[in-house]
């Protein structure tokens, strides 16, 4: 029996995503890093004739053109295949949506490791995008780890279940952020600055890829939905006959007949989902380029600890979700995390020492909710079947949006470097605040089914 439990557990062990969440994330926070660094570094030596009032404004308007054409390619590209390899995952093998985009991470990494030791271009880098996106690319990646997820959890503890994920995900962002600027100038009198770093990154991706294909299995289905059945079933069980029967042939009786949850709720948390998001990239866009310049100017290991305050907020929002998911629906949940990440970003517009920004920083501690939450409920009204599709569908509508958003958000920071810098987190605060609408209505529709279904069941 000893053998027998031993053996359940080393087999559950298997089922846990979170190794892959980890790693590809420390790998990830290394390489954000580095690419950002090593680009700067670039610009900064082929304008190093140029005066040096002028140096500052136009290495920021380099590096925002490289990052406009960067972000287009690397969100555009996961176009051709996301969806494709999303349905292989969930007509074949759910590995698939997290085996080929890790296999194209390791490819395009390596692109900027060769970037530096060999001297090219940093438009290769555009390249390195592409290779990125048609392997998947995050959206394919993200999409596959909440399938999984959402996979093996009741519906009970799902958004508990994916928050934890996201835990994960925003613990190893800190970790490497912070090591990264010390990795990027460390061993500087031995190696090119950025090799030890990028190195790291790629050696994370290749133990995520090789515990992907060998060790991780896919969890058994948790028993949500024939519980869902049974409840629908006890529920028709104490209707009316005349109701009962009414719902095989249509009548005025069968008005109150339990149904599926509206699509319009659907249609609703993605809109949300999508205003919210482009409030977060807008504003996430152009942050690394205000901490470099003035009045802030922060130098590699200043940035590091600036990112790593912002992953502090998958510690703070995980503890927000484990407690009011014991007295709240999940809509005022993610009401309540839009608020934050609205009111922190309102101030942040108005940053002009280190302190504020980490005051900034702080009230978001919430801003993490809204996402993971809405891909929660989002399962909740789909079978389980359709995990992959729903998931990378919303993950590309957010994808594209955050595209756009890139775009706009670093061409609106360049025309205003001269007047405020900080118009862009102005910006969005607004559209944050606009997401609000999106999820009152879901709140009224939640509101008036449930009415409705307590007035059924009496």
């Amino acid at each position: 029996e000893v053998a027998a439990s031993s053996m359940v557990g080393i087999m559950a062990m298997r089922t846990w995503i979170e190794p892959v969440v980890a790693g590809s994330q420390v790998a990830s926070a290394f390489y954000d890093t580095a690419l950002l660094l090593v680009v700067k570094n670039y610009y900064n030596q082929t304008n190093s004739t140029a005066p040096a009032h002028v140096l500052e404004d136009a290495q920021q308007k380099a590096v925002s053109n490289f990052y406009i054409i960067y972000n287009l390619v690397l969100g555009l590209s996961p176009l051709v295949s996301a969806y494709g390899l999303s349905k292989l995952g969930d007509r074949i093998h759910r590995k698939i949506p997290i085996c080929i985009p890790l296999l194209g991470y390791l490819g395009s990494k390596t692109f900027l490791l060769l970037l530096i030791l060999l001297g090219w271009p940093v438009e290769v880098m555009y390249g390195a995008a592409a290779l990125n996106g048609l392997t998947g690319g995050f959206t394919t990646l993200w999409a596959g780890i909440m399938a999984l997820g959402s996979l093996g959890s009741s519906e009970s503890k799902r958004s508990l279940r994916l928050i934890i994920i996201e835990l994960v995900y925003g613990l190893a962002g800190f970790l490497g952020s912070m090591a990264s600027g010390y990795l990027f100038v460390g061993f500087s009198d031995r190696y090119r600055e950025g090799t030890v770093l990028v190195c790291c990154s790629i050696a994370c991706y290749a133990f995520c890829l090789l515990y992907s294909i060998f060790v991780l299995t896919v969890p058994q289905p948790a028993a949500s939905c024939p519980a869902k059945a049974k409840s629908a079933e006890e529920v028709g069980g104490q209707l009316p006959e005349t109701v009962v029967a009414g719902s095989s042939q249509p009548s005025e009786s069968s008005i109150f007949t339990p149904v599926s949850p509206s699509k319009l709720i659907i249609i609703l948390l993605f809109v949300a989902a999508i205003l919210y998001d482009l409030a977060v990239v807008g504003a996430m866009n152009v942050l690394p380029l205000f901490l470099l310049r003035e009045p802030l100017s922060w130098n590699a290991v200043e940035i590091g600890h600036g990112n790593a305050a912002g992953y502090v907020i998958f510690i703070t929002s995980f503890l927000g979700v484990l407690v009011f998911s014991r007295y709240m629906r999940d809509i005022t949940m993610i009401m309540i995390g839009v608020a934050s990440f609205s009111a922190g970003i309102l101030i942040m517009a108005f940053v002009q020492w280190t302190f504020l920004f980490y005051i900034a920083r702080a009230v978001m501690l919430f801003a993490l909710i809204p996402l993971p939450t809405i891909r929660s409920m989002l399962s909740k009204h789909v079978e389980g079947s359709s995990y992959g599709k729903v998931f990378v569908l919303l993950q590309l509508s957010l994808v594209t949006t955050g595209v756009v958003t890139s775009t706009a958000y670093n061409k609106i920071y360049q025309n205003t470097l001269d007047w405020y810098s900080n118009f862009c987190f102005i910006l969005s605060f607004l559209v944050g605040s606009l997401s609000l609408l999106p999820l009152s209505f879901v709140a009224i529709k939640q509101r008036s089914t449930t009415g409705s279904l307590e007035i059924l069941t009496e």
